[in-house]
């Protein structure tokens, strides 16, 4: 089979959810004679964990460096590069490599794929930049996102519906089982008591994942569960986090870890896991959680039931619907025999529909297709 050279254009200075996909992939699709290269925006320093973690994991890394914000500079490099590299296929992530892609016109180079993981509201920039990405995307070859929810959105702004496909994201089946360290060590570094239950939440501190309706209904839990809600991610909703645990008189029964390399051990602990979010794509701490044996309240939003169902490998509830969640997240803490079941058939889906080989396998078929390289 001819090999196909993949050049995937991305913004990452730690390991995200698109970031650990694209890793995984990239090393999983040699198997399959893809040759993933990856491009990636630096200021200043000339390494990040996500380049150190690519670089370890045997992927070439080309450094483009900004001055600043706005610096055109990047759309020239960015040119030049894909000239002198000529890979079969373009691939892009989020917003930024999405529209310098298109400023740097790059299809004419080969042919472009971009990848749609949904969009973060933080600031009024932020969402004028999301208008503005369904303009460049329009202008992809291919546009790979998530969920049906999102090609719907993507259709209605002009992408064109027929070059949309959906790929859910992937994990392994042994995720979390090495993870380093004891469980007991760990919850004494973070002051759980033995005994406490641990509700865990990781993702990013953004509006979108909705952390304050959270606090709300773990507040709303009863005192005899004992409970510590563990929040894993940092992000610019931060302070008004910790304004609203003081508010609701939660110190001592929240964590906030900050950012962490990987979940992984903090799963380990948990005795449930929680997704608050106002929206998500395919999201990766749903994945993980189902991989690592902990059973998952969430809300029906994105891609979330298009992975679970109600009542039968997850319990689903609405966005913002403080009574409910709170009355899933006590169900699960006290229905043993409905966790246990949740987790059983979590680990069968993880199984069945989300291997990261089964996904690299599909992505490498997709990328041949558009870029007319056959088998």
């Amino acid at each position: 089979m001819k090999p196909l050279r993949l050049l995937a254009i991305i913004e990452a200075y730690s390991m995200t959810g698109p970031a650990k996909n694209l890793i995984e992939f990239a090393t999983i699709a040699r198997d399959f004679d893809v040759d993933t290269g990856i491009a990636t925006f630096v200021r200043g320093e000339e390494s990040n964990a996500f380049i150190e973690i690519a670089r370890k994991s045997g992927i070439t890394v080309h450094i483009l460096h900004e001055r600043g914000l706005g610096d055109k500079g990047v759309i020239r490099d960015l040119a030049k590069l894909v000239a002198s590299e000529r890979p079969d296929i373009i691939q892009t992530h989020a917003v930024k490599s999405h529209f310098l892609a298109r400023l740097a016109e790059l299809p004419k180079y080969a042919p472009w794929i971009a990848f749609h993981h949904g969009y973060t509201w933080p600031t009024m920039r932020a969402r004028a930049y999301n208008q503005l990405d369904r303009w460049s995307l329009r202008a992809a070859a291919r546009v790979l996102t998530v969920n049906l929810p999102f090609r719907e959105e993507l259709a209605a702004k002009g992408v064109a519906r027929e070059r949309i496909e959906i790929v859910h994201n992937a994990i392994r089946s042994d995720w979390g089982a090495m993870a380093a360290g004891s469980s007991e060590d760990l919850r004494t570094a973070l002051g759980i008591a033995p005994g406490r239950n641990v509700i865990l939440s990781v993702g990013r501190l953004s509006r979108e994942k909705n952390h304050l309706s959270l606090l709300r209904a773990f507040h709303q839990l009863p005192s005899n569960l004992n409970s510590q809600l563990l929040v894993v991610g940092e992000g610019p909703e931060r302070g008004r986090i910790e304004r609203q645990i003081q508010r609701l008189g939660l110190a001592g029964q929240v964590t906030l870890t900050g950012h962490q390399r990987s979940a992984e051990s903090y799963y380990r602990i948990a005795n449930l896991a929680v997704l608050s979010s106002r929206t998500e794509g395919s999201p990766n701490a749903l994945l993980e959680a189902m991989a690592a044996g902990v059973p998952v309240v969430a809300t029906n939003v994105g891609g979330i039931p298009e992975i679970v169902t109600h009542d039968e490998s997850a319990l689903l509830v609405p966005p913002g619907d403080i009574g409910k969640m709170a009355s899933a997240m006590e169900k699960l803490l006290t229905d043993a025999s409905s966790a246990q079941k949740f987790v059983a058939r979590g680990r069968v889906l993880v199984m069945e529909r989300h291997a990261p080989a089964a996904r690299a396998k599909r992505l490498a078929e997709v990328y041949r297709s558009v870029a007319g390289v056959s088998e």
